[in-house]
């Protein structure tokens, strides 16, 4: 019998779903086995749920601009090489949200230029202006925009969800570990089954 406390109902005018790095070029990091397909799939579920119960869908996507790679230090060690060999151009149709995802009128939608979803964007104020204080988070990768955005949000004082259906990482054991080690500790774990059940009870 698990010993986990429930979570907590979300009220939808006050909820939004982040959808992180949804992009080809952040898919293909993914094994092709199917899983990629499947996972999309998930989010695209997600994605409805949210819209017909009316929260709110936020797209974070990375991409760089000249200026961008420019700025970013070579002792960074994520992004230093990124910078270094021009990759990830904010116009590249490899950094854009897949077509599977496709955000609609009303969406939020941001461009970032590190691992968090909130650092380096207006995403914060956006969805303070809009009432928002639960975030449900969903993309990839688990130890990289998921993880750092996560424990980002946390320190801002969001309620925080994760989809565990819906995350998934190269590194399936680093994605194990996260979800059931340390992504517990700031935010509940729920899946997408669970999503609607939440929302239609708050």
């Amino acid at each position: 019998m698990s010993t986990a406390p429930a979570s907590p109902v979300l009220d939808p005018a006050h909820t939004a779903l982040l959808v992180l790095d949804c992009q080809p070029a952040v898919l293909a990091a993914l094994p092709e086995d199917g899983e990629r397909d499947a996972l999309l799939d998930r989010i695209a579920g997600a994605v409805a749920d949210v819209r017909a119960l009316g929260g709110t869908v936020a797209y974070v996507r990375v991409g760089f601009t000249e200026a961008d790679w420019d700025a970013i230090p070579a002792v960074n060690k994520s992004f230093g090489p990124l910078a270094q060999h021009r990759v990830l151009h904010h116009e590249d149709p490899a950094t854009a949200i897949h077509e599977r995802l496709a955000p609609q009128a009303g969406d939020i939608i941001v461009r970032k230029t590190r691992y968090g979803g909130m650092s380096t964007t207006d995403l914060d104020q956006q969805l303070r202006e809009r009432g928002i204080t639960t975030l449900v988070v969903s993309g990839l990768s688990t130890s990289g925009a998921v993880l750092s955005t996560v424990i980002d949000a946390a320190d801002r004082d969001y309620q925080l969800h994760v989809l565990s259906d819906c995350v998934a990482d190269p590194n399936p054991e680093a994605h194990r570990a996260l979800l059931h080690h340390v992504l517990p500790s700031r935010a509940h774990i729920i899946d997408t089954a669970e999503l609607p059940v939440l929302l239609r009870a708050g």
